[in-house]
């Protein structure tokens, strides 16, 4: 199995979640082991997606330089490691990808409308040799050894529209695209407006976001799906993952899991090399992977 890229270049116009203001995006295609590269053309900075570069977790994913800083990478990341891309660079003219409607779907659209093209050298695969967690009081994540990718979420939010869900999703690109993608992100209505006054979430609406009163949803239209908020998280948690850079073969499961949580626990897998091994797919046929990553 080979790695991809996009097999052309394909552009977007977005509202950034935080400033509030329309963001160019455009995704191109890269050679073979170049990784997924972020540009910022307004400041001329690039950066590739990697745990070492990742700066915040405090409401989003951010990678940055020490100068410069990319916000809210997370959705985007998330589509393109379930469309099995290896390679792309991807422009920005400003400091965050923009939110589009909170799921990722619209980066979807864009990766069915780019197209993938197979590049002459082979696909690489991440696999868990042994049990890593990381925790926060209660609140853990975890990856351990596992025959196939399974994403297991738990939140247990003091809500009556959330509640306590759970979710297990066996990945696969066409089960993403199905069960996953078109989960949004949710906020609370007394933290976006907190948030508003220091100048931060201005961008945030009902039509980027699920907003929650202390006793209900405020957007119209309801729910995409009745468990949309534990959906969301597993959509997060894979974005975030991919800043491994490989396919992770792997049982990921979580507690009240965070974008801070899933970095530090991308940290701790790396940290130790007996955590993990890449294999070259070819090496790794015995492991019937080429459906579930292609």
């Amino acid at each position: 199995m080979r790695q991809t890229t996009v097999a052309k270049k394909i552009d977007s116009v977005g509202i950034g979640l935080h400033k509030g203001e329309p963001i160019e995006i455009t995704l191109e295609p890269l050679e073979a082991n170049s990784g997924i590269v972020f540009f910022r053309s307004d400041v001329g900075m690039s950066i590739e997606a990697a745990p070492q570069n990742v700066v915040n977790t405090q409401m989003a994913t951010v990678i940055g330089d020490g100068e410069n800083s990319i916000s809210t990478i997370e959705h985007l990341l998330s589509a393109i490691y379930s469309y099995g891309i290896d390679n792309i660079l991807i422009t920005l003219n400003g400091p965050e990808v923009p939110v589009m409607d909170g799921s990722g779907t619209s980066f979807c659209m864009m990766l069915d409308e780019a197209g993938r093209r197979e590049l002459d050298v082979n696909k690489s695969v991440l696999i868990i040799k042994k049990e890593v967690e990381v925790r926060d009081g209660n609140k853990f994540a975890r990856v351990k050894p596992s025959n196939k990718p399974i994403y297991n979420f738990v939140i247990d939010f003091p809500h009556p529209s959330i509640g306590k869900q759970n979710y297990e999703f066996e990945f696969s690109r066409k089960g993403y695209i199905n069960e996953i993608s078109r989960a949004r992100t949710f906020g609370f209505l007394k933290d976006v407006q907190y948030l508003q006054s220091r100048g931060l979430a201005l961008g945030g609406s009902l039509d980027n976001a699920i907003v929650l009163d202390d006793k209900k949803i405020l957007n119209p239209d309801g729910l995409r799906f009745k468990d949309e908020f534990v959906k969301h998280k597993i959509l997060d948690a894979i974005g975030d993952l991919a800043l491994l850079g490989a396919p992770v073969l792997a049982d990921y499961e979580s507690f009240a899991g965070s974008h801070n949580l899933n970095h530090l626990l991308t940290k701790e897998i790396l940290k130790d090399p007996k955590n993990y091994e890449v294999r070259d797919f070819t090496m790794a046929k015995e492991l019937n992977l080429a459906e579930v990553f292609a």
